[in-house]
């Protein structure tokens, strides 16, 4: 099992790698559409810090956290509307996501052991939120960094948000409205320093394999499975790789494919 002290180390790394390429940018930068539709890089960042605001009324404020569901307007407009709201200009929106996210640092350390936090349609240890607070980080880091043609260097952190992506097989065919299979999947990934991450058993005659980059692009849906040097042997593994979704919620629209093969440059 993770350590949750490491996990929040790693949140804050990661977190740590997308402040250091917004920081210096200019207002105009902020401004510049990603490939969100309609979110800009301030949104993105926004999107961060109204997440870290929810996140930490779960750990720390039941009540609140259900009060600020129930007062949605729109559901399916939250996150939307939830980046529109904590959209604000470079200076402010920085300080804001930089103090939320250590608040939320905090609490998640404090929260006792074995302790489950509510969240949407569901309820998550404080290592399980950490981990999707990495994933959720890193995600839209790569929006950001698309946006800027900025190629981050890939670390061992990624293994969080391949974790995630495998835990949420079902999920993923759930939220595309498919049956939830049975049929067990082995998964081998190459990490960034050459070594091999599994999940599921050795014998599985459905495996999915390739670089762990390319599977978290996947399953955040960064990158569409043609762009990505993925090998899906089974009926199962191969379905995945069209309905996998690492993050809560309706399925998103993906990304149309841009016509190459393997891990992008």
């Amino acid at each position: 099992m993770v350590d949750l002290t490491d996990l929040l180390a790693d949140l804050a790394a990661e977190s740590a790698q997308l402040d250091s390429l917004v920081a210096p940018l200019p207002a105009t930068d902020w401004a510049r559409p990603t490939l969100a539709p309609g979110w800009s890089i301030g949104h993105q960042i926004a999107h961060l810090a109204w997440t870290d605001h929810v996140s930490l009324l779960a750990a720390t404020d039941a009540e609140a956290f259900f009060a600020t569901v129930t007062a949605a307007p729109d559901p399916t407009r939250m996150v939307d509307d939830g980046a529109e709201e904590f959209l604000a200009p470079p200076a402010e929106l920085l300080a804001r996501w930089r103090a939320g996210r250590a608040a939320l640092a905090d609490a998640l350390a404090a929260v006792p052991a074995g302790e489950k936090l509510q969240w949407f349609g569901t309820r998550m240890s404080a290592t399980s939120m950490a981990t999707a607070r990495i994933m959720e980080t890193w995600a839209h880091g790569e929006d950001v960094a698309d946006t800027l043609g900025v190629v981050r260097p890939a670390s061992d952190r990624l293994r969080h948000v391949a974790h995630l992506g495998v835990r949420t097989l079902g999920h993923g065919f759930a939220a595309h409205g498919r049956d939830i299979p049975t049929t067990p999947v082995r998964v081998e990934l190459v990490g960034p320093g050459g070594d091999v991450w599994t999940w599921g058993p050795a014998d599985a005659a459905d495996r999915l394999s390739g670089p762990a980059l390319d599977f978290c692009l996947l399953v955040t849906q960064r990158r569409h499975r043609a762009d990505l040097a993925l090998v899906a042997t089974g009926p199962v593994a191969d379905e995945w790789l069209d309905v996998a979704q690492a993050f809560a919620g309706p399925p998103g629209d993906g990304r149309q494919p841009a016509g190459g093969k393997g891990t992008p440059a």
